[in-house]
């Protein structure tokens, strides 16, 4: 008896070093790492780790035990968070939402400045731990009490219940500032990725509701702002870039959006859009829009090819603004309050921020942007990982509560 455990203990050491080698020859020698980012080396083994978590992840898919997205979510979870004497984290209930409450341990005489955070991650990935030292930062250096929401992912639960947990979620803690010492003028909704666009979204969503304080302002961290148009400039400039490939993202987005992913090829063209959107909305989504720097490295201006109606039937919902805010009408971005952008040269989504920027600034509104010569998708969350830890992630905290301080 004992035998046969030994030989299948032998044979899952030997699979598992041979899922391991495949990763680190497929990846750490390959990845396109782009040379103006500071420690490559770094980057090439955060995007091994990550290769090697999705590979075990399909594993395990492939063989029932679990969805890919649930394995890497555990896995990334199992680091133990660290605690930082200055500021108290108690976690909460709002009904079925898990949030996460952080406090300065000192005390305040006057009202603190609040702030909502969602994190990013795809809505498939990402957690309130993984977010925690960035939210633990964010509250000691800015002197405010931010709340964290880990809001419900793919696949076990369809859009858009992410959307409308960080909505309920958002909304108690609105009509709850009082008893958490936050000052009613002065709350600034947060998120980096996916938990950007949810910022926007949610900034946008509640413009002018007379019973809930009115929001401050926005922080956006290389948000995902648009999912129409895959052809601008950093979608081609960056689609192999870690930690947010092209691949990747349209995975992300296809599994939110519940779209088939036959119709990848399609919609990288563009045809799955008609005309009439395109002159509509060529205005706030044509490369035009961006400034010819970001233009240097390769890219091939492309015109979108004609409408496959089954596709355009397929994505229709990525037209709704709660999935695509670069596109609210002008009427609603007007209104919007000071916004604090964050964009990062060698990130897919750059371009998103950077045509969001000019709207907001063409309409009237503040705008704070900071851009990382040296930064990627996904670099703030680095901020606490140690000999993994990249420079540029404290730029942008410290970035962030400046604009914070000056509210």
């Amino acid at each position: 008896m004992v035998a046969p455990l030994l030989l299948l203990l032998q044979a899952a050491c030997v699979f598992s070093v041979g899922v391991g080698l495949w990763v680190i020859g497929s990846h750490f020698f390959t990845v396109d790492i782009p040379a103006a980012i500071g420690h490559p080396v770094k980057l090439r083994v955060l995007h091994c780790l990550f290769q090697l978590l999705m590979t075990w992840g399909m594993i395990f898919e492939k063989l029932g035990i679990c969805s890919m997205p649930q394995f890497v979510r555990f896995m990334h979870d199992l680091v133990p968070l660290k605690e930082d004497p200055d500021v108290v984290v108690t976690d909460l209930r709002y009904g079925t939402i898990p949030v996460k409450l952080y406090q300065p341990k000192v005390s305040s005489c006057t009202p603190r400045l609040g702030i909502v955070f969602y994190h990013g991650g795809g809505m498939l990935l990402g957690s309130l731990r993984t977010h925690n030292a960035i939210c633990c930062h964010l509250s000691k250096k800015s002197d405010s009490v931010v709340l964290a929401v880990g809001y419900r992912k793919l696949p076990q639960h369809k859009f858009p219940v992410a959307l409308r947990d960080c909505i309920a979620a958002t909304i108690h803690f609105l009509k709850s500032l009082n008893k958490y010492g936050v000052d009613p003028d002065r709350v600034v909704v947060c998120g980096d990725s996916v938990g950007g666009g949810v910022a926007a979204v949610i900034c946008q969503r509640y413009l002018s509701c007379p019973d809930l304080p009115k929001i401050r302002a926005q922080i956006l961290i290389y948000a995902s702002l648009q999912g129409v148009d895959f052809q601008l400039p950093s979608y081609q400039q960056n689609k192999n870039v870690p930690l947010a490939s092209r691949d990747f993202f349209f995975h992300c987005w296809s599994t939110v959006l519940d779209i088939n992913p036959s119709w990848k090829s399609t919609i990288m063209k563009g045809a799955h859009l008609p005309a009439e959107f395109w002159e509509k909305y060529r205005k706030w989504l044509g490369a035009e829009n961006i400034p010819e720097r970001f233009k240097k490295r390769p890219y091939e201006p492309k015109n979108s090819e004609p409408l496959n109606e089954s596709a355009y039937l397929e994505t229709s919902l990525a037209l709704d603004s709660i999935n695509s805010p670069l596109i609210a009408e002008d009427e609603v971005v007007s209104q919007l309050p000071e916004t604090f952008i964050v964009s990062c040269e060698y990130d897919l989504l750059r371009d998103d921020s950077l045509l969001y920027k000019k709207r907001l600034e063409d309409l009237g509104v503040p705008v704070t942007w900071h851009h990382m010569e040296d930064g990627f998708h996904g670099v703030l969350s680095t901020l606490d990982m140690g000999c993994l830890h990249f420079p540029c992630s404290m730029r942008i905290l410290d970035a962030m509560v400046h604009f914070l301080k000056g509210l």
